[in-house]
């Protein structure tokens, strides 16, 4: 990573344009201080209490040194929606785990990842992580800055995500479901809506707007204003409108094998400061799902890429 100093910096302490304007975290900038070359001024290594002078060239070393060794390479398909120096995003087929799990060693994003990466250390960052089952964008930095920097990105929710849905049961117009969400009893898989009074009980908020409805069946796009566990598969559930196919929630679906929902979107600023949006055309399973319904998926989000 390479900076140029702006001329308002001059006599400002490193330390803080590192922590102040680039957000450095206290982990990052403690691997930096540890590493040959890590933290460099015109070309030369320095301490983070040197004091700069704008037009000062400041490097940080940002590549991995070593792979996660645990990540075993495979030669997985990947549908690749935007890559550069600091992320790639791919739209991540249905039935397949986001990360290694038990079960679950060597047919992962990760492992497909691993492989594109092989002739280089690769450790897998992923900014936002989607259930096996769910389909769409996941967005994975490709360096530690970038890592931290995108982190700090959902922490101040200036990270929006969009989902496709398709539901059991009909909804008219838009909404907000505003209800907590905990553990179920005695599960580490299952969540419920619950008071905020319960022990556990994280405040939960989910907006969607009805694209279409058909046949005791709903369409509709969801902008999910937290990230709880399974917030969207509990929150539509919790109206008696669970997502079709979701054999948690609601109930499984002769017509497709898992639960309808696809992230459609992410939503966000670059480092650079240039606003992305990335967006994954729906799988055929969902398109198909929906065809069979008689629900009407718009022609631009049908062909996005």
């Amino acid at each position: 990573m390479k900076t140029e100093i702006p001329l308002g910096y001059d006599g400002c302490p490193l330390l803080a344009f590192l922590r102040g304007e680039l957000k450095i975290s206290g982990r990052l900038l403690t691997r930096l201080k540890q590493r040959e070359n890590g933290i460099m001024i015109n070309g030369s290594q320095v301490t983070v209490r040197y004091l700069l002078h704008g037009g000062d060239i400041l490097e940080l070393a940002d590549g991995d040194v070593s792979s996660n060794e645990r990540l075993v390479p495979r030669d997985l398909p990947l549908s690749v929606i935007y890559e550069d120096s600091d992320v790639i995003a791919l739209n991540k087929p249905p039935h397949m785990p986001t990360h290694p799990s038990h079960g679950h060693t060597d047919d992962t994003l990760a492992n497909a990842l691993a492989f594109r990466f092989a002739d280089q250390p690769f450790v897998f960052r992923p900014v936002n992580r989607l259930d096996r089952d769910t389909s769409g964008v996941v967005l994975v930095a490709k360096n530690q800055h970038a890592a931290a920097f995108f982190a700090e990105s959902m922490r101040s929710h200036r990270l929006q995500k969009t989902y496709l849905a398709i539901l059991d049961g009909e909804l008219t117009g838009s909404g907000v479901i505003d209800a907590p969400i905990c553990r179920e009893r005695e599960s580490i898989i299952l969540r419920r809506t619950c008071s905020l009074d319960e022990d556990g009980a994280q405040p939960a908020l989910t907006e969607y707007t009805v694209l279409d409805t058909c046949g005791g069946h709903s369409l509709v796009l969801v902008k999910p204003k937290t990230g709880r566990t399974h917030q969207i598969r509990v929150h539509f559930a919790s109206l008696g409108t669970p997502i079709t196919g979701d054999d948690l929630y609601g109930q499984p679906s002769p017509l497709i094998d898992r639960q309808a929902l696809h992230a459609l979107s992410l939503e966000l600023d670059s480092r650079s400061g240039e606003p992305m949006r990335l967006i994954a055309s729906p799988p055929e399973d969902l398109t198909s799902l929906a065809d069979s319904l008689g629900l009407k998926i718009p022609e631009n989000i049908r062909i996005s890429k």
